[in-house]
């Protein structure tokens, strides 16, 4: 029964939802901090409608309980745990200089040929976001095609787009790529390994038609010219910061990964895997640095007058590689001194604490507690110094996720409390009748839509998972075709029409303004359109074939 405290439920829900998709602030006077803006947007919406909803009885303490603890074998804390665990390993891996290290190399093996570099970086992009994900991807890629269109004074865009692109479809491939796919792995009871075998084709449908896609719609020499001046080879040991740290890295999380898929088959809890590997890299990380620091190979770096480093190796390199002149206007972006930063402005504050469309602005700041504040910075300081792999991954961990993760389950959980998603379900059976065929298509192009429309993509597959699960006369091969549809649709959707679509679209749009590069909301849907497009059908249509094969 649908009921006012139903109708009550659904509007905050979409409420919610918009303020993640475009976020507002109002301004507020503190006693003592003067003049602050308050921002309801990713981080704070879901909560204020939790509160509000709580508030006026629509849900209870037991559908709170429920969005943390679990159901239908959902595990939220599960999912939480094991992408926070692979995303410390993979950034740790990322930190060694392993990223820029392959770009180099691509880049020397390309040459001056802008359309080899250009199909060169998006083959490096999808196989190096395959194994580590598309967050890492998109932290140490779109810093380096910043700094290395600028350096060769190309327009970014074609090469942007197509890293956003190239890292977001990769992720479908292994079932810890993105939280999405952990959530269908789970709510579906599909073997981690089956997803891989399961996706692996469309993955590779995808990937080719997106490509194509870029070429056709980046043709122009305005955006990808003949030539490059390239006027040396890029040195990639340069920049490879630790190659014990690289080698080490790459096997525990290789290693990880195998064991995972292999405990699948036992239905091991996966974070009681990732967990410990984990922790063992931790405690490498902190024994190598710790040996590294007494032996004065780390802790040394130079300032310059403004207190910012000048050893990014990334950076000198390419300078000396272009023949960059050190100050100089380029059309492209603001400055080479707002492209080309150095270490200290390289790293985002963190995955998703950074990835607010705005971070609030002050307008008379007033320092609190100065002394104590210049104590813990220099504590700080001392304690990047001595362990910096720590204190560089730290900040960029995705900890906002697990508050916003929480919210859309406990969201969720108050739409089915309210009866939403027993209705959605019907709707579903009515709309395709159960057939297997038209559900991979329903629940595909609805997968894509609602990824812009219901708080990204993560909130967009707790639901449609939800409403599958509960669709009446569904059956098991229509259950599984959804399932994997609904795995395309989630990974393909955040190459969408807003930057909300996925956390990564968030982080990506984030690092492009600290380096001064602007793309708009309607830039960004416009160079989507045709690989979204693309993708979606090409991508929805082997799913079909697979499914009419299988069953």
């Amino acid at each position: 029964m649908i009921s006012r405290f139903s109708i009550v439920t659904l509007v905050i829900f979409l409420l919610s939802a918009i303020f993640v998709i475009q976020p507002v602030s109002f301004p507020i006077r503190l006693p003592y901090l003067g003049r602050r803006r308050l921002w309801v947007n990713l981080t704070t919406a879901p909560i204020i409608a939790i509160a509000i909803l709580w508030a006026s009885q629509c849900l209870g303490a037991t559908q709170i309980r429920d969005g943390i603890v679990g159901t239908d074998d959902i595990k939220p804390y599960n999912i939480l745990i094991l992408f926070i665990s692979l995303a410390y390993m993979a950034i740790t891996l990322d930190i060694t200089g392993v990223l820029q290290a392959a770009a180099f190399w691509v880049s020397n093996k390309g040459g001056s040929n802008t359309r080899k570099l250009f199909f060169y970086f998006f083959v490096m992009l999808t196989l190096l976001s395959v194994v580590l994900g598309n967050d890492p991807v998109i932290l140490s890629g779109t810093a380096f095609l910043v700094y290395y269109t600028a350096a060769a004074g190309l327009k970014p865009i074609a090469w942007l787009m197509a890293e956003f692109a190239a890292a977001n479809t990769s992720s479908m491939v292994l079932f810890v790529g993105n939280p999405t796919n952990v959530v269908i792995c789970e709510g579906f009871a599909v073997n981690n390994a089956a997803f891989t075998a399961y996706t692996i084709l469309p993955f590779l449908a995808c990937t080719v038609a997106c490509y194509i896609a870029l070429a056709v719609q980046f043709r122009s020499e305005k955006y990808l010219p003949r030539k490059v001046p390239v006027t040396a080879k890029l040195n990639v040991r340069e920049v490879l910061r630790d190659p014990i740290g690289a080698w080490v890295g790459s096997f525990v999380l290789g290693t990880c990964l195998v064991v995972i898929i292999i405990v699948s088959f036992f239905k091991v809890d996966v974070w009681k895997i990732s967990l410990p590997f984990a922790v063992a890299k931790l405690t490498f990380d902190l024994i190598w640095d710790h040996y590294r620091f007494v032996t004065g190979k780390i802790g040394n770096t130079t300032e310059n007058q403004t207190g910012e480093a000048q050893d990014d190796p990334m950076v000198s390199e390419l300078k000396r590689a272009m023949s960059m002149p050190p100050v100089e206007r380029e059309s492209t972006v603001v400055s080479i001194s707002t492209t080309l930063p150095t270490t200290n402005s390289l790293d985002p504050q963190s995955t998703l604490t950074s990835i607010k469309s705005t971070k609030p602005e002050l307008s008379s700041p007033i320092p609190l507690f100065p002394r104590q504040r210049a104590y813990l910075k220099r504590i700080h300081a001392s304690f990047a110094a001595h362990f910096p792999t720590l204190a560089t991954a730290l900040p960029r961990l995705p900890f906002g996720l697990i508050p916003f993760a929480f919210s859309q389950f406990i969201l969720i959980e108050a739409l089915s409390h309210q009866g939403w998603i027993e209705v959605f379900s019907r709707w579903l059976t009515k709309a395709t009748r159960g057939h297997m065929h038209p559900t991979i298509w329903l629940i595909g192009v609805l997968g894509v839509l609602l990824c812009n429309l219901a708080g990204t993509n993560i909130g967009a597959t707790i639901l449609l998972t939800k409403i599958v699960r509960a669709a009446p006369g569904f059956s098991h091969e229509s259950t599984r075709a959804a399932a994997i549809a609904l795995a395309v649709a989630s990974n393909i959707g955040a190459v969408s029409f807003t930057f909300s679509a996925s956390l990564a679209g968030l982080l990506w749009q984030t690092i492009l303004k600290q380096k001064g590069i602007r793309i708009g909301q309607g830039s960004f849907a416009f160079w989507n359109m045709l690989p979204l497009a693309v993708m979606t059908t090409v991508g929805l249509a082997i799913v079909s074939a697979e499914m009419a094969v299988l069953y």
